[in-house]
């Protein structure tokens, strides 16, 4: 039996614990992209909490694949002494620290990045009004040359690995995904061909950093679409990530209905109002009509709890590799229950850390559930500020 809190392993690397801490945009970048100083006191927060190990907020691999101006960059090699200094300094808590990289794909804005938005697919507009251009031949190359020059830099930077983020509605999800990838070339049809960029990127890499640095896959296994990715086609794309030579699976969910990626009970309406300022700035009949309307528009969705758990079980059965379930997990006996009597590999949890950096310690100590009571504030709070805990409230003033 899996024991949750023995030093355990994924490829060369030694995790403490099998609970990690999942990648979370933290909002904590100049606007060129550079990490500011809150960003080391964050990661040292979780690794002296006892996070097994740490996957950091995503970073992107294009100027063009910027989605806030708050977001990491890792587009060139500028990049790397900043980011080794940081690494250096984590290396007392012997924390393994994961590099997670990305291309916004169709969730980029031009009004950021001064570029057009590029998807798998052409599209009329994406959420912010921009009008989305398919990816030619020879920027889906440049993509590809991107990501494995990347992680060239995060190896050189001291990163312990990288993880490739192909779910929530990204590029390389948007190229996964049957529903959003309607081109007509080696690109899109089987699901070797969807996923091909994903593959490809692995391959290209093994060649330049070799095969005992880290990579893994954050993948969407199923979604909210009609006729859209389901559970025999991601145990099919599991096998043949492993095949491909990746390390781990972080098992997620969704591509672009924010309440379906990540659960709440209820539509967040006093967090967009409160902090967004394309809302918070609205006038007060504008506000009126938004509340109103906001439970229509946005879905909520059940269960609030384990819900990509099923799914990383049945991934488990079909693969060697180590799998990581995220998605609602806060209780010490549903890690429990998952590590020991479903076999799945690791946890990762994102709100839980932020409401309580030391959650892990917590959990060792005999505290049984997180804090967090889903409210997702901090999800919203983070597109205009560095990240932080509501708890579900916002000042009178709101938050500027």
């Amino acid at each position: 039996m899996k024991n949750i809190f023995e030093p355990c392993s994924i490829g060369n690397l030694t995790l403490k614990n099998r609970i990690i801490r999942a990648a979370t945009h933290e909002g904590m970048a100049h606007r060129d992209g550079l990490p500011m100083d809150d960003l080391l006191r964050t990661y040292q927060n979780l690794a002296a909490g006892g996070a097994g190990a740490i996957i950091t907020g995503y970073a992107s691999v294009k100027q063009n694949g910027r989605t806030f101006p708050n977001m990491l960059m890792f587009d060139n090699d500028t990049y790397i002494p900043v980011y080794k200094s940081i690494n250096d300094q984590l290396k007392q808590f012997k924390t393994p620290i994961i590099l997670q990289i990305a291309h916004g794909g169709s969730r980029s804005m031009s009004k950021i990045t001064g570029q057009d938005v590029i998807s798998a697919s052409r599209r009329k507009k994406n959420d912010y009004g921009d009008a989305v251009k398919e990816a030619s031949e020879a920027e889906i190359r440049s993509i590809i040359g991107a990501f494995v020059a990347a992680i060239v830099r995060a190896k050189a930077a001291g990163f312990d690995g990288v993880e490739l983020h192909a779910a929530h509605g990204y590029l390389l999800s948007e190229f996964v995904s049957p529903v959003l990838n309607k081109r007509r070339d080696q690109w899109d049809g089987s699901t070797e061909n969807r996923l091909r960029i994903v593959t490809e990127i692995i391959s290209s890499a093994r060649t330049a950093v070799g095969s005992s640095f880290p990579i893994f896959v954050k993948l969407s296994g199923h979604d909210e679409f009609k006729r859209g990715l389901a559970e025999a086609e991601a145990i099919k794309i599991a096998r043949i990530l492993q095949t491909a030579s990746c390390d781990a699976i972080e098992v997620s969910c969704g591509y672009g209905d924010f309440m379906y990626t990540i659960r709440m009970p209820k539509v967040p309406v006093d967090a967009v109002l409160g902090i967004m300022p394309q809302y918070r700035d609205m006038p007060g009949y504008q506000k009126r009509l938004f509340r109103l309307m906001a439970p229509f528009l946005a879905k909520v969705h059940a269960p609030l709890y384990n819900y990509n758990v099923p799914l990383a079980e049945h991934i488990k059965r079909n693969v060697d590799i180590p799998v990581i379930a995220v998605g609602g997990i806060r209780s010490l006996q549903d890690i429990r229950t998952i590590i020991s009597d479903k076999g799945i590999d690791f946890v990762s949890l994102s709100r839980p850390f932020i409401i309580e950096p030391d959650i892990v310690n917590r959990f060792q100590q005999g505290q049984e559930s997180s804090r967090c009571i889903n409210c997702g504030y901090c999800l919203i709070g983070v597109t205009a500020n560095k990240l932080r805990c509501y708890y579900g409230r916002i000042p009178a003033s709101g938050i500027k």
